[in-house]
């Protein structure tokens, strides 16, 4: 029995609108700034994956001040960015609607997103959708993101459930791959970041076209579950 909805956060609940170019470009000069080498780094890479470079680049015996200060100076950079996404960007059509029908059938309700706890506490204050999670878990809550399992495992275990328990929501093919990886039942949405071939291919159990076809599909599989 499905008893749990953990959500990703842009592109799944709100509009992805984060400048990720702009983003990529300013880290990239940054560290440029730093004596690191730009040809290193892709506008195709996350932060995560710029800074896992860095740290290999600059080798073990480099201190771990100056690996602290420079990721410091990448996610400052990104929070900016992230910042200013968070203002202007737009919830989908039903969300809140669609929050309130799911906590009024008593699920628990997690949020599980790269965002840092900044912007994505400014978007849940803007559109006063806070009082819908049980927990809430941005990058700065874990020592590692998705898609590494460690993130949506440490909502799990917030709530204290199970991954047969549990449906994890999300729009990008991290949050598929995380969500296999611990046995969770993974729903892609494709308002965001990942096509649905892209989302099927990764290994979405279901796909839906928006957020608000997920009390139906809660109950569906509840039901199929019941009847056995």
């Amino acid at each position: 029995m499905i008893n749990t909805v953990i959500f990703d956060l842009d592109g799944t609940l709100t509009e992805f609108n984060l400048d990720v170019k702009s983003c990529r470009i300013e880290v990239i000069h940054s560290l440029s700034n730093q004596g690191i080498p730009e040809e290193l780094f892709s506008l195709n890479e996350s932060a995560f994956d710029m800074l896992l470079k860095v740290k290999n680049y600059l080798g073990p015996k480099t201190p771990k001040e100056k690996i602290f200060d420079i990721k410091n100076m990448i996610f400052s950079i990104v929070e900016s960015h992230e910042l200013q996404a968070a203002k202007e960007t737009k919830l989908f059509t039903g969300i809140p609607e669609t929050l309130d029908t799911l906590k009024k059938m008593n699920l628990k309700m997690g949020l599980c997103t790269i965002s840092s706890h900044k912007a994505s506490g400014h978007i849940l204050n803007r559109f006063r959708i806070e009082e819908f999670f049980d927990a809430v878990f941005p990058r700065e809550s874990v020592l590692a993101v998705k898609p590494n399992p460690i993130h949506l495992k440490a909502v799990l275990d917030s709530l204290k459930v199970s991954a047969k328990e549990a449906m994890f929501v999300g729009d990008s093919v991290k949050d598929v791959i995380c969500a296999n990886d611990l046995g969770v039942l993974a729903v892609g949405v494709p308002t965001g970041l990942s096509s649905v071939e892209q989302l099927k291919d990764s290994g979405s159990h279901y796909i839906v076209s928006s957020v608000t076809e997920i009390p139906k599909l809660v109950i569906q599989l509840n039901k199929k579950t019941s009847l056995g």
